[in-house]
């Protein structure tokens, strides 16, 4: 069967900035998109602090999953850094240098379509080198109580999800997507972050989502059967659809293009930091890519093949023993 995607690795054609608010600090954030250099990946630096110490964008750099995605190196943190990954991801883009001035992606209106609009101005750049691709054989998997995650063998890349709140506005909601750049754009990026009323004032109390607005979030009214945002909502089941996004941008962490199925239900970013987890301790069940032509495979490397050293195993940038068991958080 042949598989849609492209073989080559990309950055972007020029630079783009954008200013936004961070969602927890409140503050002002100025954020550039960079060219990189091929098979260099996305990586994050901190203009504000002096030092041209990059964080990659990759999950060994997962420091904190509350509330958000939170990448380190060292003392230094950048967090919420899923909407924009998800969108990179999306739009193709392997290698790029982000530059902003806080330690907060800013949230923007809650979505990434705002990431995927400055994308689009930036352009692409198509570069030699060609793409490793994570192609899943065999399925991995991950349960926490009543939630769970699994990615299964597919040619190509599949999201179904599912979320279950138990009140009149959301209940049960699925969505099922074939990710495609265009796909993603007019069925995903769109669809906000959403939290309750009551939760809302709970983090104002303790300092936090000092940016959160009704411009930027979806507020869930006390009576569970409306939303206090003007206009409404954009999709009837967006919040399931904002899940699926949270989770795009959380496994681009993976650092290489995924052809696999990914079924996700009740989930949330540390248990799509378990089954990365997971996945880097299961060298048995995928294997690397390159596309020498269009939607024509060709298996570059097989982490469970025998070697004649017995070595870690290894995604790009990440290093973890395959004997080391995944956690899988409550």
């Amino acid at each position: 069967m042949a598989i849609n995607i492209d073989p080559h690795q990309h950055t972007v054609e020029h630079p783009v900035s954008c200013c936004g608010i961070g969602l927890h600090s409140g503050k002002t954030v100025n954020l550039t998109i960079r060219p990189a250099a091929e098979n260099s990946g996305i990586s994050f630096l901190r203009s504000e602090l002096g030092k041209k110490t990059a964080i990659p964008a990759r999950m060994e750099q997962i420091v904190d999953t509350t509330l958000a995605t939170t990448l380190g190196s060292g003392k230094e943190r950048v967090s919420t850094t899923e909407h924009l990954m998800a969108a990179l991801h999306s739009a193709g883009i392997d290698n790029a240098e982000i530059e902003l001035d806080a330690h907060e992606v800013p949230i923007m209106d809650g979505s990434a379509g705002p990431f995927v609009q400055l994308l689009d101005k930036a352009g692409k750049k198509r570069q030699r080198a060609l793409r490793k691709v994570i192609r899943f054989t065999k399925p991995v998997s991950c349960i926490s109580g009543d939630k769970f995650i699994r990615i299964e063998p597919h040619d190509g890349f599949k999201i179904t999800g599912s979320i279950s709140f138990g009140t009149d506005l959301i209940s049960d909601q699925s969505c099922a997507i074939d990710l495609t750049p265009e796909c993603f754009a007019t069925e995903i990026a769109q669809a906000r972050t959403f939290g309750f009323v009551e939760q809302v004032e709970e983090l104002w109390r303790n300092g936090l989502a000092l940016g959160c607005t009704l411009q930027n979030v979806i507020a869930i009214h006390w009576n569970r059967r409306s939303v206090l945002n003007e206009g409404g909502l954009r999709f009837a089941d967006e919040f399931v659809r904002h899940k699926v996004l949270d989770l795009i941008g959380d496994l681009a962490l993976l650092g290489s293009p995924i052809l696999g199925h990914v079924i996700a239900s009740r989930s949330g970013h540390a248990l799509h930091h378990s089954l990365m987890r997971a996945i880097a301790d299961s060298p048995d069940c995928w294997e690397y890519v390159e596309f020498r032509k269009p939607g024509q495979p060709q298996v570059i490397s097989s982490p469970a093949k025998p070697r004649k050293k017995r070595l870690p195993v290894s995604l790009p940038g990440m290093l973890f023993p395959a004997t080391v068991p995944a956690p899988c958080p409550a």
